[in-house]
């Protein structure tokens, strides 16, 4: 899984979804001083499929957008719109494997109470999206 996350974390550099973030992009967690706006996202499953001839993993990636309530929905929604036009039935490079697709396949969103910010608030809001990839060992 390890070149999965490498080659999702290269498709992020620079991208517009980072520069949403001020380049605030995590794998896994975020350092608990953070600021928002920022991405934090992980591998949530991974399930091998063997055919008779191949090997396939159906892995479940979850992108957590967070922005603080003081900077309107409009901050959180570019942030997910920059992801989506990222990620959905993109091309990655992946050492060892070949991607069969990568696509959104969910979204939930939340309004949290979170430790005060550097701007007095305490409101987030989070999208928590979902993407499913399949890759398969080359």
């Amino acid at each position: 899984m390890q070149a999965l996350i490498d080659s999702i974390t290269t498709k992020l550099l620079d991208s517009a979804v980072s520069n949403d973030c001020g380049g605030r992009v995590f794998y896994d967690t975020a350092d608990s001083f953070t600021d928002p706006p920022y991405l934090v996202y992980s591998i949530v499953s991974g399930v091998p499929d063997k055919t008779f001839s191949e090997l396939y993993h159906d892995v479940l990636i979850q992108f957590d957008l967070f922005s603080a309530l003081s900077a309107g929905k409009t901050q959180i929604t570019t942030m997910y719109a920059d992801l989506i036009s990222l990620l959905d039935e993109c091309s990655l490079t992946i050492t060892g494997y070949t991607l069969v697709w990568m696509r959104e396949s969910g979204l939930q969103t939340f309004v949290e109470d979170a430790s005060a910010l550097q701007d007095g608030s305490n409101i987030l809001f989070r999208h928590a999206v979902d993407f499913e990839c399949r890759i398969s060992k080359v």
